[in-house]
């Protein structure tokens, strides 16, 4: 009778233990996304730039405005000069997006605030989500999509994708 609780006790061992290798690094990276998000509140560029990975994210950002041009300009003659600008308006625009005071709006919508003390690393934690391809992402709701996306290098999590509305992004 208890033989069947055996077999399945390794397997309930190695779920749990996957179950808290994501809490793990949830709590990891919460420490760094805390920095970052100081770094945006005070306009810190030197530690903003610490923990950006700015050549993944103005990639990310460059091709989803070069997409939008694109798809804006549908099938006509104006799509056609998106095609051929896009790429050269997108770099240009990521290049200034990609700055502490563009991602203030994102931490506001987050209900960051320089008003307000920023939440600790286990809250921050908990807004976090462990991707299955070793990134962990910020959401705005428990189970709600991703917005901002970290990728550790070197020991450190930086932000290396931006998931949310381009129009979040202003200076």
């Amino acid at each position: 009778m208890f033989k069947p609780l055996r077999l399945l006790a390794p397997l309930a061992l190695a779920l749990m233990l996957s179950a808290c290798a994501g809490g793990v690094q949830r709590l990891d990276a919460a420490g760094d996304v805390h920095t970052l998000l100081t770094a945006i509140r005070d306009g810190d560029q030197a530690t903003f730039d610490r923990h950006v990975d700015r050549p993944a994210l103005r990639a990310q950002i460059e091709a989803r405005i070069a997409a939008e041009v694109a798809r804006a300009g549908g099938g006509s003659d104006l799509g056609a000069l998106g095609a051929l600008l896009g790429p050269t308006i997108a770099k240009a625009a990521s290049e200034q997006l990609v700055q502490p005071q563009v991602f203030r709006g994102v931490a506001e919508y987050y209900g960051y605030d320089a008003a307000q003390p920023l939440p600790g690393r286990v809250a921050i934690a908990g807004s976090l989500k462990a991707l299955e391809d070793g990134r962990v992402c910020a959401t705005r709701e428990k189970d709600g999509p991703c917005l901002l996306v970290f990728t550790q290098t070197d020991g450190v999590w930086r932000l290396s994708g931006f998931e949310g509305d381009i129009d979040m992004l202003r200076r």
